[in-house]
């Protein structure tokens, strides 16, 4: 069966989806990249991991939050999903207050 592409809102959706229950400390970092990498790139472990210049052994570990990764292994794997590591809250209040702050218009 052949995957469904996505939109570019659908993506968007999806990595606005995720980040979030990241924030939210829902997720983790390993498994939102898995699904990116699946369901944005369609990509395999393999395929990916050659991508971003590190063993599928590597990225395995990563995706099963089984890695204590660095910051710079963080954004070499993210940067393909247009991700970046950067500074968060230490405080869930003050995270999910961030989070619910209205953006300004444009």
């Amino acid at each position: 069966m052949k995957r469904k592409e996505l939109s570019s809102i659908e993506r968007e959706a999806l990595l606005t989806a995720l980040l979030t229950q990241l924030l939210r400390e829902e997720t983790s970092s390993g498994q939102v990249l898995r699904q990116l990498r699946r369901d944005v790139l369609g990509m395999s472990q393999t395929q990916y991991a050659e991508l971003v210049g590190i063993s599928r052994r590597s990225l395995s570990d990563l995706e099963a939050d089984k890695a204590s990764p660095t910051v710079a292994l963080l954004n070499q794997v993210f940067r393909p999903l247009g991700l970046q590591t950067g500074l968060v809250p230490r405080s869930r209040e003050l995270r999910e207050r961030l989070l619910s702050v209205d953006p300004p218009s444009a």
